[in-house]
C-alpha cells in the first residue's frame, strides 16, 4: 500500500483530494436530506458504508420520501449502476489477483475512481490513482454522511448552501482539459445532449445510461479510423 502513495505525483494528490472534498461536501447534503425526510439516523451511514454509491443512494431516498416503493427505489438504483459492468472490464487490471483486494477494489468501484484511472497511461499510476481515489472518496464520503446525517434536524433545505453544486463543479474542472482532444468532445457532446434532451420525461439515473451513447458514437467514429490502419 505504501508503494500506491509514493506513486502518487503532487499534482495527481491535488486532482484526488478537490474530488475528495467536494464528495465530503456531497456526503453532508446526502445525510443531511435523508434525516430531514424522516428516514432514520442510521439508514444513510449504513447505506454509505454497504452501497457507497451516490446516485443511487440520493435516488433511493428521493424515490422513497416521495412516497415511491422501497423495491422500485432499489430497482432504480441498480439500473444506475448497470454502468459499473462495463467499469470492471476497463478496470480489472488495477484490482490485482487476489479475491480479498478484488473484492475490496469492486467496493471501491465508482465513477471518480475509475475516470481517475483510466487517466493514467502506466499501470503503476493507474493502480495507484484507482486505489488512492477509492480510498480517499470511500472515507471522505462516510464521514460527510455523518456530519450531515447529525446536522439533518438544523440543514433542512441543502440548497440554500449550494452543496448540491460543488460536486458536479469540482468535476466539471477536471474534465474540461481532456476536451482539447478532438476525439474526445465527439462523445461527450453526445453523452450530454442524450441525458440533458432525456432528463426531463425518464426518472432519475435514466438519462445517466443513456448519456452511455456518447461511447458508442465515439467508438462509431473511430471505426474508420482504424480501418484505414488495417
Amino acid at each position: 500500500m505504501r508503494s500506491i502513495w509514493r506513486t502518487l505525483d503532487r499534482g495527481l494528490a491535488r486532482d484526488i483530494a478537490l474530488v475528495c472534498l467536494a464528495d465530503c461536501l456531497v456526503g453532508v447534503s446526502y445525510g443531511a436530506i435523508a434525516v430531514s425526510s424522516g428516514f432514520p439516523l442510521w439508514l444513510p451511514m449504513l447505506m454509505s458504508l454497504l452501497v457507497f454509491a451516490g446516485a443511487s443512494q440520493f435516488m433511493f431516498i428521493g424515490i422513497v420520501a416521495a412516497g415511491g416503493n422501497p423495491f422500485a427505489a432499489v430497482l432504480a438504483g441498480l439500473l444506475a449502476n448497470a454502468r459499473h459492468l462495463p467499469f470492471g472490464f476497463a478496470i480489472g487490471d488495477v484490482l490485482g489477483k487476489r479475491w480479498p483486494a478484488r473484492l475490496a477494489g469492486s467496493h471501491l468501484m465508482i465513477d471518480e475512481s475509475v475516470a481517475f484511472a483510466l487517466a493514467q497511461r502506466e499501470a503503476g499510476r493507474r493502480r495507484a490513482a484507482y486505489w488512492a481515489c477509492g480510498i480517499g472518496l470511500f472515507a471522505c464520503w462516510n464521514l460527510g454522511v455523518v456530519a450531515g446525517a447529525f446536522a439533518g434536524s438544523v440543514i433542512s433545505d441543502t440548497d440554500v448552501f449550494g452543496l448540491d453544486a460543488a460536486f458536479p463543479a469540482v468535476l466539471l474542472a477536471l474534465v474540461l482539459p481532456s476536451l482539447r482532444d478532438r476525439a474526445t468532445r465527439l462523445p461527450v457532446l453526445v453523452g450530454v445532449v442524450a441525458a440533458l434532451v432525456t432528463t426531463p420525461f425518464l426518472p432519475a439515473g435514466l438519462p445517466v445510461l443513456l448519456a452511455l451513447a456518447g461511447v458508442v458514437a465515439g467508438v462509431a467514429a473511430k471505426e474508420p479510423e482504424l480501418q484505414e490502419v488495417g
